[in-house]
């Protein structure tokens, strides 16, 4: 009689979640229309099961997000740990269920969980997190250069330095006045070789009266796409837009759950998907949200806050599994700010518009036990 096979167990008990502050100060200030910061501050968590370790982070901006770090970081700590510590889990999408059970909403605190578990599976398993996720579908990403508000020189200015330095598609800020926002996209149309794509993002800043006008003057400019132009609610103002215009129509803000995603498509208000794997609640969330969207043949952009190193390479893997990714995605934070810690190399080398897929077990990261260095 032959023997018994038994499957190995697909529990997980977590023994402690510990967080910590990381702040770095940017480059150059980054502003978007409802407002300016020169500091990018993350929420690091560190997820500890035997004596394995996996890391996460979210970096909360409140007028975007509805979320502070003070918040994050309690939330986190009194709610979300409790749950979890000592508890049989079953996987990555059993800590989902139960971060769900305990509260409503706040996807960052669950996504910087959500994040540190698929680093510790990883570690654990051998593998790099894509391969938890389905799988790397690309060696190389190609990434998108952010231009933060600004004057209109300026602005045009650092857009021509990161084309020269290979990146293929410039995204710029806007929002504040729709007819400065026409001017600035017709002087980087100028200024831009013909192969770089221009995107927009008004950041739900435009009211419908504003936003038809000056957009197709936008077209007529070459503007390659606009993300969010209208409030994340206006599903059907979106959708308009999209029948009027020759550009495609992104959307960030009116997707922040599945069911937001499904809403969208829905009323078929967008071309391109902006998925942040922060704002929908981590990578769990985020490909489920890539899985609709392919579905409905949409594109997938994959964004970022910005982030640090830890929540970026979070990212990173989600888009090296996302053929319908075609939107270069803006997974740039540790690049536009001073000394983050928590980045590898792989950022420096993707100063030429693209970043390769990580391969190594885990997210890849700078991070040791207890956050050591860090916060250097």
């Amino acid at each position: 009689m032959g023997s018994l096979i038994t499957a190995p167990s697909t529990s997980l008990v977590i023994d402690s979640i510990d967080t910590t502050v990381v702040a770095r100060r940017y480059v150059r200030p980054f502003g978007i229309s409802s407002g300016s910061s020169e500091v990018l501050a993350s929420l690091l968590v560190q997820v500890v099961a035997g004596d394995r370790v996996g890391f996460g982070e979210a970096s909360p901006m409140t007028a975007y997000t509805g979320e502070t770090l003070d918040g994050l970081k309690s939330t986190v700590e009194q709610l979300l740990a409790p749950a979890l510590i000592g508890r049989e889990l079953h996987g990555i999408a059993g800590a989902n269920a139960v971060m769900d059970a305990t509260v409503r909403g706040q996807h960052l605190a669950k996504a910087a969980i959500d994040i540190a578990l698929h680093d510790l599976v990883g570690t654990m398993a051998g593998l790099p997190v894509h391969a938890l996720l389905g799988g790397a579908a690309r060696p190389i990403v190609p990434i998108a250069w952010v231009v933060g508000l600004g004057e209109i020189a300026e602005v045009v200015d650092e857009a021509v330095e990161y084309a020269a330095r290979g990146f293929t598609h410039i995204k710029v800020k806007g929002g504040v006045d729709p007819q400065r926002d026409l001017r600035l996209v017709r002087a980087l149309r100028d200024a831009l070789p013909d192969g770089v794509e221009t995107s927009l993002d008004a950041n739900e800043a435009y009211s419908r009266s504003d936003a038809l006008p000056a957009l197709l003057g936008m077209d007529d400019a070459g503007l390659s796409m606009v993300e969010q132009p209208l409030p994340r609610w206006d599903l059907r103002g979106l959708a308009e837009l999209r029948r009027r215009l020759r550009m495609r129509v992104m959307v960030d803000e009116s997707v922040q759950s599945i069911h937001d995603a499904l809403a969208v498509i829905r009323a078929d208000a967008a071309d391109i998907i902006n998925i942040k794997v922060l704002k929908v609640g981590g990578l769990f969330r985020a490909r489920q949200i890539v899985g609709l969207a392919e579905a409905a043949g949409l594109a997938v952009k994959v964004g970022s806050m910005p982030e640090l190193g830890v929540a970026t390479l979070a990212a990173l893997h989600l888009a090296a599994t996302t053929p319908a990714g075609s939107v270069p995605g803006d997974l740039i934070g540790p690049m536009m700010v001073e000394r983050d810690r928590t980045a590898p190399d792989v950022f420096d080398a993707g100063r030429g518009g693209s970043l390769s897929t990580p391969t190594g077990p885990g997210l890849g990261h700078r991070v040791s036990r207890g956050f050591r260095g860090v916060s250097e």
